[in-house]
């Protein structure tokens, strides 16, 4: 049907049905979680810690059983994102010109890749280092009794931040497509931007200094990654124009 004749009952029922079968999908694949892969995915997020001498336990009587849960849901999400991102997709793609379905048909991928990365980034080198650091600095005088709960809590509050910020040098590739952004502007805006990065560090990450600067500095060494990124989809043209601006700017 097309986009533009579809009136908006037509357009809320679509919207339910993406809904209804991106839900129930994701329910399935984590009830398949759970059944099938639910020792593995708990010995894969605890494994950080095997290298140290303690163990998890749990407080209430529940806590084990809804923290399982919680790890079967999150790779639930992971493992149904494809039917959720094609139901996204199927109602999105009426709306589009053929230009912009080409280029989210580009980022779609990149930006799984580089979720996916940013979290294996976090899990194998910046969590570990952060775990190490944290049990180290406690003492031996102290006796860690670690909740399972809420060290699966703080694992996934450490990873997932991880993929969204990996994001940034596909945005700034598609703001610099579309001309929002230039390598100049983001060049000019570097000073700004590492403030903004502890602040970011400091709101996303587990309320600790050392994930806040690891998290912060990992985000400017994207940034610079974006600039480079920037300089190599910006048209040559703009290029020397936004040249021309700088140098008048510093002749003022």
């Amino acid at each position: 049907m097309d986009e533009k004749s579809m009136s908006i009952v037509e357009h809320l029922g679509e919207f339910r049905r993406v809904l209804v079968i991106s839900f129930l999908s994701i329910v399935v694949a984590s009830f398949t979680s759970y059944f099938l892969w639910g020792e593995k995915l708990l010995d894969l997020a605890i494994d950080p810690l095997k290298g140290y001498d303690l163990s998890l336990v749990f407080i209430t009587i529940p806590e084990a059983f809804v923290t399982r849960v919680k790890i079967s849901v999150v790779a639930g999400v992971v493992v149904a994102s494809p039917i959720v991102l094609w139901q996204i997709w199927s109602y999105i793609v009426p709306a589009l010109h053929k230009n912009e379905r080409r280029t989210l048909l580009t980022l779609f991928p990149a930006s799984l890749v580089l979720f996916a990365g940013g979290i294996m980034f976090a899990y194998f080198v910046v969590f570990r280092f952060a775990a190490n650091f944290l049990l180290l600095v406690a003492g031996e005088d102290l006796t860690a009794m670690i909740s399972i709960s809420r060290y699966i809590s703080f694992l996934l509050a450490f990873l997932l931040p991880f993929g969204i910020i990996f994001q940034l040098p596909l945005v700034v590739l598609f703001l610099t497509k579309v001309g929002v952004l230039s390598p100049a502007a983001l060049i000019k805006h570097r000073k700004m931007v590492i403030v903004a990065s502890f602040v970011i560090g400091a709101i996303l990450s587990p309320p600790d200094v050392i994930s806040q600067i690891l998290m912060a500095t990992v985000l400017l060494g994207l940034y610079e990654i974006s600039i480079l990124v920037s300089r190599l989809v910006k048209p040559k043209k703009v290029d020397y124009e936004d040249d021309l601006k700088d140098k008048d700017q510093v002749d003022e």
